[in-house]
């Protein structure tokens, strides 16, 4: 299976359905044991946070909060890309990666296109008005006259150089903005549970490989580490970027006491495009209330310092409702409530009987945009993990990895995080997560050191694929449109990668550690499940 999904020789979902065929053949599970992997409790919060991201898709809910950021950041080349940046990793938090980087990259090249015309416009300007004050008459130097022959020449040259200039400059602003945008939105998606498939296989994995966990991964605590994790990763990239493609002449970049044509009529894209949407429709105000109230309530189900709502009404015994429960619960609303408010006598405004107005979302839609695929490639995720279990290969992989407790954990750390960084460059984020989460879990317990201590910041580097344009859609938009060289990408994102890499450890051995206790070996990893 881990071959297949390197090569990707047949589709990936259909490899994670070789356990269902092998493993009832080998005598390793029954096929009721191996089928009841594939629809999980993680599925179940997949299944939600999509529904809800098809549904702010949908309702171009997404658009209208991107464009109303970019009016607040304004069009300096800095803040702009700051703006971009922070826009596509926050919409990547709960949207889909891939989505949050087709929706941005056109908006991105629109502004750069306008302020790169009007900046060659405006210097063409001037050129005419100091050729004309010093007596160059283009028309008569077109015609060869000999007089201003010279003159013309040395002008003609000066305006076309600095015509390139400008174009030069702003294509390796593309370049920059592009690479931002991208790298932005795979940063993005590892803050929230639901941000990344990675992190929820994650959630799974530890579930399926140590039952007895207490529910230490959930919405509010996988946030409260990855979300600053998040944000200095970002600002990291940010600063990476800005000497790449922009330098440090925060004069020029950041726009200090200056105020150029080409910076309104920029911004006046950016207000035409808002303009477009139009007020807030009844459909996106309940798309935005029930996405706030879905955040709301994942947050303070089980936040940890005080009980939750949940503990409280539903879990004093046993854990009945989880992250899943909620995330159903509040997407299913969308097929119950009308995309329009309904009129209180039931009658269109020529006196007609009026038909029902359309719910928010409906399964057309969902089928369409709902990638099955991956939901059974978590399936096959989880039965893969309880396959290794039942025939004891964990055990063994474990027994095998004990030599490793001579090397000091945060060294193991870093070294799994680059080697799990350079993989997902060639294979899909899930599939390496997939494939590498049941070995790490074997081989903490093995040498005895918090399982989450490696799988957590393995998970997180999973989603760090910068380098090639094949590693992860948004890469590959983003190669389409940015006027981008492989090369340009595979050095930016090099560079990335290892600072990726450095935060990820630094936030694991800081406020990781104090969240998560990894200092001591928890007594429900010390189960070990035999067949």
């Amino acid at each position: 299976m881990a071959l297949y999904w390197c090569t990707e020789c047949i589709p990936l979902a259909v490899t994670a359905l070789l356990p269902v065929i092998l493993f009832p053949m080998m005598g390793i599970m029954e096929s009721n044991e191996v089928c009841i992997q594939y629809l999980k409790d993680s599925n179940m919060l997949f299944i939600g946070g999509l529904l809800v991201a098809i549904a702010v898709e949908h309702w171009n809910l997404h658009r209208r909060i991107a464009l109303q950021v970019l009016l607040i950041v304004g069009v300096k080349p800095s803040l702009l890309m700051i703006g971009f940046m922070g826009t596509t990793a926050f919409l990547s938090m709960w949207i889909s990666n891939t989505a949050s980087t087709a929706m941005m990259l056109p908006i991105a090249n629109a502004v750069l296109q306008q302020l790169c015309d009007t900046e060659a416009n405006a210097e063409e300007r001037d050129f005419n008005m100091a050729a004309a004050k010093n007596g160059v008459d283009n028309q008569a130097f077109e015609m060869g006259d000999a007089k201003d022959d010279s003159n013309g020449i040395i002008s003609s040259l000066e305006a076309q150089q600095r015509r390139l200039k400008t174009e030069q400059k702003y294509t390796k602003l593309t370049k920059g903005m592009s690479l931002s945008v991208c790298y932005a939105a795979s940063i993005g998606g590892t803050a929230t549970l639901t941000g990344t498939t990675p992190n929820v296989i994650m959630k799974g994995q530890i579930d399926e490989l140590f039952p007895d966990n207490g529910g230490i991964i959930n919405f509010a605590s996988w946030f409260g580490f990855s979300f600053p994790n998040m944000v200095l990763m970002l600002a990291l990239s940010w600063l990476c970027l800005q000497f790449m493609f922009l330098g440090f002449n925060l004069k020029s970049t950041f726009g200090c006491g200056t105020k150029k044509e080409g910076d309104r009529e920029a911004f006046q894209v950016i207000k035409d495009e808002h303009k477009k949407l139009g007020r807030m429709s009844f459909a996106e105000g309940c798309v935005l209330t029930i996405f706030t109230l879905l955040v709301v309530l994942w947050f303070t189900r089980e936040p940890g310092f005080i009980p939750g709502w949940a503990t409280v009404l539903f879990n004093k015994d046993k854990t009945y409702v989880t992250d899943g429960t909620v995330a159903i619960l509040m997407s299913a609303l969308f097929f119950c409530i009308p995309s329009k408010l309904p009129r209180c006598c039931g009658r269109s405004e020529d006196g007609a009987s009026s038909e029902a107005p359309a719910a928010l979302l409906n399964w057309d839609v969902v089928h369409e945009k709902m990638p099955w695929n991956i939901l059974l490639l978590l399936g096959g995720g989880f039965a893969l993990a309880h396959g290794s279990e039942k025939s004891g290969l964990s055990l063994w992989l474990g027994e095998s990895l004990i030599p490793l407790q001579s090397i000091p954990p945060f060294a193991i750390s870093i070294l799994l995080c680059l080697l799990v960084a350079m993989f997902t460059e060639c294979s899909s984020n899930t599939a390496t997560t997939t494939l590498f989460l049941p070995i790490l879990a074997s081989m903490a317990t093995a040498i005895k050191i918090h399982p989450l201590y490696i799988m957590f910041p393995c998970t997180i580097s999973a989603s760090l694929a910068f380098m090639l344009p094949v590693a992860t859609p948004p890469n590959a938009i983003a190669f389409s449109y940015g006027n981008l060289k492989v090369l340009d990408m595979a050095k930016a994102g090099f560079i990335l990668n290892i600072l990726g890499v450095i935060t990820i450890n630094i936030a694991i051995n800081t406020w990781g550690v104090a969240m998560f206790n990894l200092n001591e070996f928890p007594s429900w990893a010390n189960v070990t499940k035999t067949p």
